[in-house]
């Protein structure tokens, strides 16, 4: 199968605080693969990233997440960061667009801390996942089935622990999304 992304559109969930590297370089690689990628954030303008804990670039939003709908996309990013998922994880509209992706069965991907928005989404049960070390425990107590490893994949879902992982996570999100939809991925949206 191709990896190629050619014609499809990946949605990038992202509020101020979102590690710098686990957007841009993920996002770097859906674009040379063909993708056309969105910035969909709760905030207008631009968002505010970081390098571990010091200010970095920030990023200009695309489109509005009030306006946003999972079925005008075929694939989710999540990027980490420590203030990036804590905000998402407590916004509704957030969690229900990322619902939306998993009831389709489209594929998604989170590295860091972006698992902590799948955890609120109510969409991490019965999953193989990591994350980033310290979440992991939330991750086996939201009932994911947690192995401490570069990248995890089941199903359509990819998740990642850190910016240290990124050459695989990337390689992984381009050949998931190419694959498109996923039935397994709706299981842990019933």
């Amino acid at each position: 199968m191709s990896n190629r992304l050619d014609g499809c559109k990946i949605a990038v969930l992202v509020t101020d605080g979102f590690e710098q590297s686990e957007l841009t370089s993920p996002v770097a690689a859906l674009k040379q693969a063909g993708a056309n990628v969105t910035i969909v954030s709760p905030k207008t303008g631009s968002v505010q990233g970081f390098e571990h804990d010091k200010p970095g670039e920030s990023v200009a939003v695309d489109a509005s997440l009030d306006g946003a709908e999972a079925s005008a996309f075929d694939a989710l990013l999540i990027p980490g960061g420590l203030f990036n998922p804590d905000a998402l994880r407590t916004n509704e509209t957030a969690l229900t667009f990322v619902r939306g992706f998993f009831e389709a069965g489209k594929p998604v991907a989170a590295i860091c801390h972006g698992p902590q928005v799948l955890i609120s989404a109510g969409v991490v049960k019965g999953r193989k996942m990591t994350g980033y070390a310290a979440i992991q425990i939330d991750l086996a107590n939201a009932g994911a089935e947690v192995s401490d490893e570069p990248v995890v994949t089941d199903q359509g879902l990819v998740t990642s622990r850190t910016p240290d992982d990124l050459d695989a996570f990337n390689a992984k999100i381009v050949e998931e999304f190419a694959e498109g939809r996923h039935a397994g991925q709706r299981r842990s949206a019933a």
